[in-house]
C-alpha cells in the first residue's frame, strides 16, 4: 500500500465502535488506502471475514493479500446485492468513512482540489458520465443556484449561478483555474479557502450523487447487520452527518419516529452513544483532515425485522 495514499481518521476509535468478534463477518464500504481494514483484520481470526468496497479505480492498487479478505470494485449503495453475490445475508459490522481520500484530493488530475489547475472532473469512480465541467456548463441557473444553496451552503448560492451562467456564454468552463477567475469577485475577503472548499463540495456531491447513495446505504445497512451488529459512519460535513444522525435515531432522515399501535417507538437501531465522537487534539495536529470528522455508532435492535 502507498502509506501516503489516505491516513485513516480515528483509526482505535472506529475499531473500539464495532466491537469486533474474532470469527464475525465485517463491511468496510470505503477502502480506500486499506488503513481502517488492514487493521480490522488484525482483529479477526482465521474464520474471521472482511469486505471492502470502493468504486475508485486507484483503490484498486491497495488491495489486501489475505484469504479472508474481498475487495468489491463497487459503490456501497449496491452494498446488499454485492454481498448476496458472495453469499452474505448478515455481518456483524459495518464502518463507513465518508468523503473524498486524501489520495483523491492531492491527484491533480481529478479536479477535486483547488490547489491544482485542472479539468474540473470530480468523479469518484471515473466511469460516470457525469462530471463538474458537464454540471457547470449545462445545469440551468436554478439547478445551479440550488446545488450552491443546498449542497454549498453558499450564502451568495443565487448570485454565484447567474454569474457563472452569464460567464460560460463567452467561454465554456473546463479548467479549476477558469471556475476561480469567474468567480473571485464574489469570495468574501479572508474567506477564499473556504468559499472555494464549499463550492467545490457542491459541485462533487452533485456529480457522484453523493447524499443519495449515502441514503440508500444507510437503508440496506439495517437489513444487512445481524441484530446486535454495529454500524459505524465518520462524516466530514454537516449534511452527510445530519442524514446519519437522524437515521440511527429515527430509522427516517427527516420527521418524527414512527410508533406502532401502542405506542412504542419504531426504530430499527439503538443510538450507542448520543453525541458524536471527535478526534483527539493529538491527532488532529498529526492529521488536520481528522479536524471536521464526526463518528457515530449505533446498533441494530434485537428483533428487528429485515
Amino acid at each position: 500500500m502507498n502509506s501516503g495514499y489516505h491516513v485513516p481518521v480515528m483509526l482505535r476509535e472506529c475499531m473500539d465502535a464495532l466491537a469486533i468478534k474474532r470469527d464475525g463477518t465485517y463491511v468496510d464500504v470505503t477502502f480506500g488506502g486499506g488503513g481502517h481494514s488492514r487493521e480490522l483484520l488484525k482483529h479477526l481470526g482465521p474464520e474471521g471475514r472482511l469486505f471492502a468496497f470502493d468504486q475508485d479505480p486507484d483503490a484498486l492498487r491497495n488491495a489486501i493479500a489475505d484469504e479472508r479478505f474481498v475487495l468489491i470494485h463497487q459503490n456501497f449503495r449496491f452494498l446488499k446485492n454485492n454481498l448476496r453475490l458472495y453469499n452474505v445475508r448478515e455481518v456483524d459490522g459495518i464502518l463507513a468513512d465518508l468523503g473524498v481520500s486524501s489520495h483523491q484530493f492531492d491527484d491533480a488530475q481529478r479536479g477535486f482540489s483547488t490547489r491544482f489547475d485542472a479539468e474540473l472532473d470530480m468523479r469518484m469512480g471515473q466511469s460516470g458520465e457525469l462530471d463538474a465541467k458537464h454540471v457547470l456548463n449545462t445545469y440551468t441557473e436554478a439547478e445551479l443556484h440550488r446545488i450552491f444553496g443546498m449542497y454549498g451552503e453558499l450564502q451568495n448560492a443565487r448570485t454565484l449561478a447567474k454569474t457563472i451562467v452569464t460567464a460560460r456564454i463567452a467561454q465554456p468552463i473546463h479548467t479549476v483555474g477558469q471556475l476561480k477567475a469567474v468567480v473571485e469577485r464574489l469570495v468574501p475577503r479572508g474567506k477564499a479557502h473556504k468559499y472555494y472548499a464549499q463550492l467545490f463540495q457542491s459541485l462533487r456531491i452533485e456529480v457522484n450523487r453523493e447524499l443519495d447513495a449515502l441514503q440508500e446505504f444507510l437503508q440496506q445497512s439495517v437489513t444487512v447487520l445481524k441484530p446486535g451488529g454495529r454500524l459505524v459512519v465518520m462524516s466530514y460535513h454537516s449534511l452527510e452527518d445530519r442524514l446519519v444522525k437522524n437515521f440511527m435515531a429515527k430509522g427516517k432522515f427527516r420527521g418524527e419516529v414512527e410508533k406502532d399501535f401502542y405506542g412504542n417507538e419504531i426504530k430499527p437501531l439503538h443510538v450507542i452513544s448520543r453525541k458524536a465522537v471527535v478526534a483527539t487534539e493529538g491527532e488532529v495536529a498529526r492529521n488536520p483532515r481528522a479536524r471536521s470528522a464526526k463518528l457515530r455508532v449505533a446498533e441494530k435492535a434485537v428483533g428487528t425485522e429485515k
